[in-house]
This record gives structure tokens, sequence and C-alpha cells, in this order.
């Protein structure tokens, strides 16, 4: 067994990274290092779904295979059910090397709920992109319009966790196809110098190794923890880690999503923890103008970006990664987009979420009922350990 199957990915840099904010930035330059890729392009993603956005980056990739660079494209079986069959046989028939993770099906049903939920794009071994985006329309201005778009981020990163993330792609696509990754001439060295950065994720899971690297950097924060999650569902030791940090004098700010959401049941069942942490004072701030989708946490000069919610689904069932980043620059960075998001956000007092109505008290408390039902049952069927290909 490879050492970072076990133990994870250690420290590594120095890198180049560029934060992108919203599709308007990401999607034209994420096809764009596709469009000019010359040797290897992998794309592992969660949700896709036909459109224009996915026929933008389904002709970029068949272009790529034609030209005869090597293209594999690793998709969830459940969250691409929205992507059509022509756009799946056009793929194919470019040389797009396909495979799907955890095909849905009666036989594997009992395994049904783990997912891959990461997002991830690598070209020619140098570049990488990792976020919280999907392959939708949904992500697109340019679509949806300006003030439809759900609100994402996506980082690109060149320097040797390049590698990590080649690593962490590679052995799930053996898993699921059985064939291996030619790896790419320009493949970047891991070979650390200046480490500012590290691939937190495991090939069998990875929700648990980013939960582990922000509650230990929870922890360890003395000015700020600033966290942006779409689905707010947290476990019990992240309350805590919150809770404790707001005694030490930290500034902890919750960024969540608002009434623009997806998923209307998930967000009444993950308000009810809102009571007790305003009450320990901890700051909400809800995302007004669109869906926030975004996934970035902050604490002091450490961040963190990548498919992770931080939520029980994250720890239990979904393939998860993020890239940390260690440094005042990037942090600064990463600050200036919260910053903005709260001005555009509701902040909730304690005072006022004590006098909501009725209904959203019976929504919360029956909705996160069902919740907390879902998460016992798991335990109970033993439904804690990723999928293999034989189910």
């Amino acid at each position: 067994m490879r050492p970072w199957r076990r133990r994870g990915f250690p420290p590594r840099g120095p890198h180049r990274y560029e934060l992108h904010v919203d599709g308007g930035t990401f999607i034209p330059a994420m096809l764009g290092a596709i469009e000019t890729a010359r040797e290897q392009v992998l794309l592992e993603m969660y949700l896709v779904a036909s459109g224009a956005t996915a026929e933008h980056f389904i002709d970029a990739l068949a272009a790529a295979a034609r030209r005869g660079v090597d293209v594999h494209l690793l998709l969830d079986g459940f969250g691409t059910q929205g992507l059509g069959s022509a756009e799946r046989a056009h793929l194919s028939a470019a040389g797009v090397q396909l495979t799907f993770y955890n095909p849905l099906g009666w036989v594997r049903w009992r395994v049904a709920l783990f997912r891959d939920h990461r997002k991830l794009l690598l070209v020619d071994g140098r570049l990488a992109f990792v976020g919280g985006m999907g392959i939708t329309d949904a992500f697109d201005p340019a679509t949806r319009g300006a003030g439809a778009h759900w609100h994402e981020v996506m980082l690109a990163l060149e320097g040797p966790c390049v590698a990590d993330w080649h690593s962490l792609f590679a052995d799930c696509w053996r898993q699921w196809s059985r064939d291996a990754i030619a790896l790419p001439a320009s493949l970047a060295s891991p070979a650390a110098t200046i480490p500012d950065g590290q691939v937190l994720g495991h090939v069998r899971a990875g929700g648990q190794a980013v939960m582990r690297a922000v509650l230990a950097q929870i922890g360890k924060a003395h000015t700020r923890v600033w966290i942006a999650t779409a689905y707010f569902a947290p476990t019990r030791r992240l309350r805590r880690a919150l809770k404790r940090a707001v005694r030490r004098g930290v500034d902890v700010r919750l960024l969540l999503a608002g009434p623009c959401n997806d998923h209307p049941a998930v967000w009444h069942a993950g308000r009810r923890f809102y009571g007790p942490l305003l009450q320990a004072g901890v700051r909400i701030f809800e995302y007004q103008p669109r869906f926030l989708h975004a996934k970035m946490v902050l604490c002091d000069e450490w961040a963190s970006i990548g498919s992770s919610n931080l939520d029980h689904w994250t720890l239990r069932w979904n393939l998860e990664a993020n890239q940390a980043v260690t440094g005042p620059v990037f942090a600064e960075d990463l600050a200036a987009v919260f910053r903005h998001d709260f001005t555009l956000s509701e902040e909730w007092t304690f005072a006022a979420w004590q006098q909501r109505g009725l209904r959203l008290r019976l929504l919360e408390r029956v909705l996160g009922s069902l919740d907390d039902l879902l998460v016992q049952w798991s335990y109970r069927r033993a439904l804690r350990h990723p999928p293999s290909v034989q189910g």
C-alpha cells in the first residue's frame, strides 16, 4: 500500500495559486486549459447535466482526444444521470475514456449512498483545478444570467501538489475501470522545498481527512475562523470546536446558503443548529442574491477549498478532497471574497432567531429528525465503507 493512502499527503510547495470566483471566470479558464492540453486531460466530476455548459466541455474534451491527447473522464454514477446518451456517445466516439463511479442498479442498492463528490481537472500533469463546481448550466452566468447562476469558487494551482491530485485520480480510476493511467512526461515532482499547500483526501474516502485538518486548524486559530458551505449539517465535534474558538476570542463566522437553494429540506434541517451556535457567539450569515454552493474555510492564514461541505454526508458516504493553502497572500485573497459575500448576506442574531415563526420551527424539527434518522440507519446497516467494483 502506498504510504499516502494510509497517512495522507504531506505538505508540499512552492505553488502558484489562482482563485476563480464564479463560473464567469473558472469555466473559460478550464476550457482554455483543455484546449491547450498536449499530453493528458483528467476530469473527475460529480454533477454533470446536458446543456450549453456540458456541450462546451464535451466539445473541448472530444477535440483534445482527436488531436492525440490522453483524455480520461471519471463521473459519478448518480450525479450524471442528467447527461444524455448522445453526449456520452459523442465522448466515446472521439476517443475519450469514460468511466462511472458506483453506477446505480438493483444489485448495488446497498451502497447507493456512496458517491464521488470530488471536482477535479488535471491538465498535462502541471495544472489542477479543484473546487465545488458542476458541469451544468447552473454555474454559468452566460447561460443562466448574471443574477441567477450559483455562487462558486475554483482554485487553480501549479506545483508539486498536482502530482498528489494525479495519484488520487489514478487510484480511483484503476478501481472502477481496472486500467492504469500513464504518467505524463511533464508531471511535476512532489519534492517539497517551501511547503505552502497540501492535498486533503484519500482514495477510499476523503471527507474525514478534510474534517480532521479543519478541526485541527480551528483548534489552533487565534484571530478568525470563517467557513462557507452550501449544506449545513455539522457534526457534534465541529460544533464544539466552533464554540471553543469563540470562547478563546476568535472571530467565528459561518457563511451559509439562504432562501435561494436547491434542497430546501436540507436547508431547513440544517437551521436547527443555528440557535445554540448563535447563543455561543458564532456569527451566522445567510447569502441572499443566489444559491451559495462554495466550500471555503479560512483559519487565520490557513485556507481550504474543494468539494467538502463538512457535513455528515462528507464523513460517511462521499468521496471528497480539498486543497489546503498556507500563507498571508492567498489568505487575504480569500478573505476579500468572504468580506464581499458577508455584505450580500443577512446576519442572524440570537434575539432575531428566537423570534422566528412556528412554521419554521416545525420544519426544522421534522426535517432535522428525518436527517438524524438517516444517519442512525446508516450506522445500523453498517454503511460506513466505500463500495468496490464488485459492490
